[in-house]
């Protein structure tokens, strides 16, 4: 009786608390289009180390398909908006990047329906999720050890704040590392931190005029990030919260930020001790082609092919920039693989085969493959720096020029302006990159780089997800510049108490001289008169 009264309290707590295994339990937020697919990685890399991944999707993701049977579970939340405004929504945000032949009038309407579009989006996807009871009372008693999120699931930060677990976020570098500056407080010296331009063509190496450009674009950018998500996160985050909450206060809480890039791709810069790179993390040797797409490979002998994709939401032109595509690539002796489901183009050759879908990363690794034709994206980027292929890059919006910029000034690709270019535009950029040897050279220096690495990406990117889910979080590693105000962060305080100092001192020194300028003065008088 005496060992039950002692006990029972014990008993009662240990069943009150949430069961933990030796398996974390895992809360996913997927991102959209590639962000998904690069995120799909270590989900399943996750199961396959027996942890428990759930992957909380919206009903309304155009590119979750949280109908299928997968090896981890979905959990659905409806949103009162279709697949078909979602698609709608994303493809506004293109339209908008890609308006270079537009006229001002009618940008700004593109950028007015883009903004009006996606503040929507964010409303009803934070609503559909943080205001359904049922589904935040079963999270919260599912007890899970992290939660793993893209920022391209609005409101991700939020409901890890809500539920109070520890949170890692996968991320792509933002413009001007905007994002990373102000909510993650990562350092970023304009002097030789190029910022995105729209042009992509800033480097580590600036001249005078290029930083001085490279600073006015912080500004910009700075200018621009805060606005948006005045008006559109940190208001709905403080309707949401019932109290002031920004967007920088909740993304700041992250634990680790997974960074989908590395030194073979970025400039050297500083970093923080919660960032890590993880670039290349789903990159993997090649597999088989499929039967008729190899016949079609080995058909080009000694010349090999080219691959060609622009990634997962472009996937048409205008007819008059096919033509001009297709008429360049029937120009060259390499057999084409072209990602493309638009309108056949009517110069379109023998040698160039369109498909709906291709094995990318399969292609990329191909013998035969000589080059890859890209828009920029991160995910084709590495597949290319991972199986050594040098690029052309026909970047089309947000940090695509940037991307391919770097990989520009590292000797591994030639860019063009795809709404500019010519057919032997396009055609001379092959040939120079298929025949001049130092672009092949330059990539495989950029692949050795991946390679030789302590731990691979994915495994990485594994590792701390369950660092943090052992240790509860990984706060020790988040700098204290968090808790400060831009101000004390600049040591502005500081710099007018010492400013302040030395006036004082300056001030008194001054004082002090003019009193004994005077005061040996009137002595110097005083004894003149005394004489007379």
């Amino acid at each position: 009786m005496v060992i039950f009264r002692y006990f029972f309290p014990l008993i009662v707590l240990l069943l009150s608390r949430c069961e933990r295994s030796l398996n974390g339990k895992v809360l996913v937020l997927p991102g959209e289009y590639s962000h998904w697919h690069n995120m799909r990685a270590i989900v399943e890399e996750l199961v396959n180390r027996n942890h428990n991944v759930t992957v909380l999707v919206h009903t309304a993701s155009p590119t979750v398909k949280h109908a299928q049977k997968e090896r981890f579970e979905y959990m659905v939340f409806k949103v009162n908006m279709e697949q078909e405004d979602a698609q709608n929504m994303w493809q506004n945000f293109i339209n908008a990047w890609m308006s270079q032949n537009a006229s001002t009038i009618q940008t700004l309407s593109l950028f007015w329906n883009m903004m009006a579009g996606f503040t929507s989006y964010v409303e009803e996807i934070c609503d559909g999720m943080l205001l359904d009871e049922k589904l935040i009372t079963s999270l919260r008693e599912s007890c899970y050890d992290v939660i793993f999120y893209d920022p391209m699931m609005p409101c991700s930060d939020l409901l890890a704040e809500m539920l109070g677990v520890p949170n890692v976020m996968s991320l792509r570098l933002s413009f001007a590392y905007t994002f990373e500056r102000l909510c993650g407080q990562m350092p970023a010296p304009p002097s030789y931190v190029p910022a995105v331009a729209t042009q992509g063509h800033l480097t580590d190496h600036m001249d005078f005029a290029e930083r001085l450009e490279n600073m006015l674009l912080y500004i910009a950018h700075t200018a621009v990030f805060r606005l948006q998500t005045m008006f559109t996160f940190d208001k709905h985050y403080t309707k949401l919260m019932g109290k002031p909450t920004t967007l920088c206060d909740t993304v700041g809480k992250v634990d680790i930020w997974l960074i989908r890039s590395y030194w073979d791709f970025e400039y050297p810069r500083p970093f923080l001790p919660n960032f890590k790179f993880v670039g290349g993390l789903h990159c993997k040797p090649a597999k088989p082609l499929p039967k008729e797409m190899e016949e079609f490979v080995q058909s080009s002998g000694d010349d090999g092919i080219v691959v060609f994709s622009l990634g997962s939401m472009i996937n048409n032109f205008t007819k008059e920039r096919a033509n001009i595509i297709a008429s360049a690539l029937g120009q060259i002796p390499q057999k084409v693989l072209w990602r493309y489901s638009g309108e056949k183009p009517d110069t379109l050759t023998p040698n160039t085969k369109m498909y709906d879908w291709i094995p990318q990363n399969d292609l990329l690794g191909h013998p035969k493959t000589k080059a890859f034709i890209t828009h920029g994206g991160t995910n084709g980027l590495y597949e290319a720096i991972y199986h050594g292929v040098p690029m052309v890059g026909l970047p089309l919006f947000a940090d695509q020029p940037d991307n391919m910029n770097h990989m520009r000034t590292k000797g591994a690709a030639v860019m063009l302006d795809i709404n500019k270019m010519e057919a032997k535009d396009l055609k001379e950029a092959l040939i120079d990159v298929i025949h001049n040897p130092l672009y092949k050279e330059n990539i495989m220096r950029l692949s050795r780089i991946h390679h030789d690495q302590p731990m691979k990406p994915l495994d990485q990117a594994v590792f701390w997800i369950e660092y943090v889910m052992r240790n509860k979080g990984a706060k020790h590693l988040r700098v204290e510049a968090h808790n400060l105000t831009w101000y004390q962060y600049h040591c502005l305080d500081v710099a007018a108490f010492l400013l302040s100092i030395t006036a004082l001192v300056m001030f008194i020194f001054v004082k002090m001289c003019s009193w004994l300028f005077h005061k040996c003065l009137r002595k110097t008088t005083t004894r003149k008169s005394k004489k007379e």
